[in-house]
């Protein structure tokens, strides 16, 4: 049945007439029983697939124990998970939150209350990026600072100043004695797969030290593996003083994270911040669960890996159809096809060829696989989008051929 005139959900998603009623690894299942490769993972959220074991057990083993207990109590599964993300980060602390809107909120906070804790309420304003996406709620679009989501919504949240995409002239001449921060995503995902080069990010840490700026990064996307390491980062060896988390991290449970030094994180006392859900027992099992496999001997060194495979295999099929791609974009599983046909017309074609993925801007087609895809399974997708480039590049020659004889 068709959502269109028949749903009572808010229309507020241009939602594709397809349901899917179970999957497994990186496979999904229509009602329909019609199988699907999925290479968006929920907009990679899913990194262990599809009902993977380790996340089902430790789920359900939590379910039938305890599921929320709120804030005002200790919660030993929390503490657990937030020590484990410290070892393996820059962080000294963690604040567990449901979403990766609210934990970029929480990242602002942060940035804007550390400077509030140091004398000098006035620095709260964030430098920001063209083309950026940091979330939905009032702030975080603000952040983004994209009109087309902004408009209607009244006034747009002060403190954000948004400087073009590798302009570092523009972010030295950004910075006022207002400033706080400077926010960014290592790689932009619903950008377009932007990556950000090394040295952009080396020279974003050094005008923050000597301005006594914070750095944020915003990981919502990246983090958790997609990149080729637990974090994007660590690709480029750049520390950030405050990081925003979800997606991956619990695994498909919703959950999203704050990471931060302590020297950041000095001025969230108690009642400074909060979250009812954030933290809770259920989605700590999940979190340390997705933790126990992508930490396992060997994980992310597959991940890069097939990450490479992958992108040799897209760079073929570019190469065969010019005038369907133009650009292979990203790192590790979190990969971009720049279409030269409108990218909404890639996502049907390879929709068509039962492959699910997800468009983002700068007319890119995102693939996001689970991290745990096989080399038989890239090789599959592979020949998915070369049917789909091979079918729009001949029906795109043929209404050429008809416009010239017209």
């Amino acid at each position: 049945m068709s959502e269109q005139g028949t749903s009572h959900l808010l229309p507020t998603y241009a939602r594709v007439d397809l349901a899917f009623e179970r999957g497994e690894g990186v496979w999904l299942v229509a009602t329909n029983g019609e199988r699907y490769l999925d290479f968006t993972s929920g907009v990679a959220v899913n990194a262990l697939g599809h009902a993977h074991p380790r996340l089902i057990a430790a789920i359900s083993e939590q379910a039938q124990k305890l599921i929320h207990v709120s804030n005002l109590y200790r919660i030993p599964e929390a503490e657990r998970l937030a020590a484990r993300l410290c070892a393996a980060s820059f962080a000294d602390f963690v604040f567990f939150a449901n979403s990766g809107a609210e934990a970029m909120e929480g990242a602002i906070k942060m940035a804007r209350k550390y400077h509030s804790a140091n004398g000098h309420p006035e620095r709260y304003r964030i430098i920001t990026f063209d083309g950026a996406f940091h979330g939905r709620t009032l702030a975080t679009l603000a952040a983004g600072g994209q009109k087309k989501y902004l408009d209607g919504f009244g006034p747009v949240v002060e403190g954000f100043d948004q400087v073009p995409f590798g302009d570092l002239d523009a972010v030295r001449g950004a910075i006022t004695p207002e400033t706080a921060a400077i926010l960014i995503e290592p790689i932009m995902g619903e950008g377009g797969v932007r990556v950000v080069p090394p040295e952009f990010l080396r020279a974003l840490r050094q005008i923050c030290d000597q301005h006594g700026l914070l750095l944020v990064f915003d990981e919502v996307q990246t983090g958790m593996g997609r990149a080729g390491e637990l974090f994007a980062y660590q690709r480029v060896g750049v520390a950030p003083d405050i990081m925003a988390l979800a997606k991956a991290l619990g695994g498909g449970f919703p959950m999203g994270a704050v990471l931060a030094t302590g020297e950041a994180a000095k001025g969230m006392t108690a009642g400074t911040h909060g979250s009812t859900f954030g933290g809770n027992p259920l989605a700590m099992a999940a979190g340390n669960a997705v933790l126990d496999v992508m930490l396992a001997d060997g994980f992310f060194d597959r991940v890069k890996r097939l990450s490479l495979l992958f992108k040799q295999k897209l760079a073929a099929i570019k190469d065969r159809y010019p005038s369907v791609i133009s650009e292979v974009r990203g790192e590790g599983l979190l990969l971009g096809l720049r279409a030269v046909v409108p990218s909404g017309e890639l996502v049907d074609a390879l929709r068509a060829e039962k492959m699910i993925t997800v468009a983002a801007g700068d007319n890119v087609v995102r693939l996001l696989p689970p991290l745990i895809v096989t080399e038989g399974e890239v090789a599959d997708a592979a020949q998915r989008i070369e049917r789909a480039c091979e079918q729009l590049a001949n029906k795109h020659a043929q209404a050429l051929t008809q416009g010239a004889a017209g």
